[in-house]
């Protein structure tokens, strides 16, 4: 029996407005009304959760910065976030940058978004941001630090970046373009996902979980039921039990209307 519904937003549960569809909203409500959870487990910031919040409802929870925080909506507040020591953060930019020289930094952190100057110099930063280099901007607060490079290819980029630090932290992406993300060791949606379901007794065959990118990988595989969604990368479809419909058809409230059945 499915307790627990884990999804993705962006690409996902969200269609190509970067909105939750009337139907979907209709389906979140319905289970809400049955007692299932329903988790956002998503790459975003905190920061860019704020217009989705009224979504959430009473569910409350939601898992963000790919398992970095968990947030609870209903009293606006951090219950947990897992961050990256900050020798280890600073070693990592050491050695991305030894490695591919020309990487800028970018930081999550639980308290907003800080930045090197040089990291997208094209947008202008909001004022209050924090800028400095990655060795005065680096603290115990991170949740995640994103490496980007202008010149280099993506794909190129992801995988020697991963040659490069992955002993120490975990990678992963979530773009298109030349951006790695990095969490602390052994952080990952599906990590911090399992976490918060062993508080709650619910187990991996009762979950439910649907995505589109490859940072949704570990939880796909973590999850009893999993579907990446028809328009998803191929690593997601290739980890994924089942493909759900495009995430512009609704392809989430498509699946969740069958599989409670609503």
């Amino acid at each position: 029996m499915l307790k627990l519904v884990a999804t993705d937003l962006d690409g996902t549960l969200l269609d190509a407005r970067g909105e939750v569809s009337t139907r979907t909203r209709e389906v979140i409500a319905a289970l809400d009304e049955r007692g299932v959870h329903v988790v956002f487990v998503t790459g975003r910031p905190l920061r860019w959760m704020d217009r989705l919040w009224e979504h959430v409802g009473d569910h409350g929870l939601a898992i963000c910065s790919n398992g970095g925080i968990v947030y609870d909506a209903r009293i606006h507040e951090v219950v947990a976030s897992r961050t990256i020591p900050v020798d280890t953060g600073l070693e990592v930019g050491r050695r991305l940058r030894e490695g591919l020289p020309g990487t800028t930094y970018a930081l999550e952190r639980v308290d907003g978004f800080a930045k090197e100057p040089e990291f997208m110099p094209r947008l202008p930063p909001p004022p209050g941001m924090r800028l400095g280099p990655l060795e005065d901007i680096f603290d115990d607060r991170v949740v995640k630090l994103l490496a980007r490079h202008e010149d280099h290819g993506p794909e190129e980029y992801w995988s020697r970046a991963e040659e490069l630090v992955g002993s120490l932290v975990t990678t992963t992406w979530s773009a298109v373009g030349t951006l790695v993300e990095i969490s602390a060791a052994e952080v990952t949606k599906a990590s911090t996902l399992a976490q918060f379901c062993a508080e709650r007794g619910i187990a991996a065959d009762e979950v439910v979980a649907f995505g589109d990118m490859p940072n949704d990988v570990p939880m796909l595989s973590w999850a009893g039921t999993s579907y990446a969604m028809a328009n998803g990368h191929a690593l997601t479809k290739d980890a994924a039990a089942h493909i759900a419909p495009h995430h512009d058809e609704d392809g989430v409230a498509q699946v969740l209307e069958e599989l409670f059945p609503l």
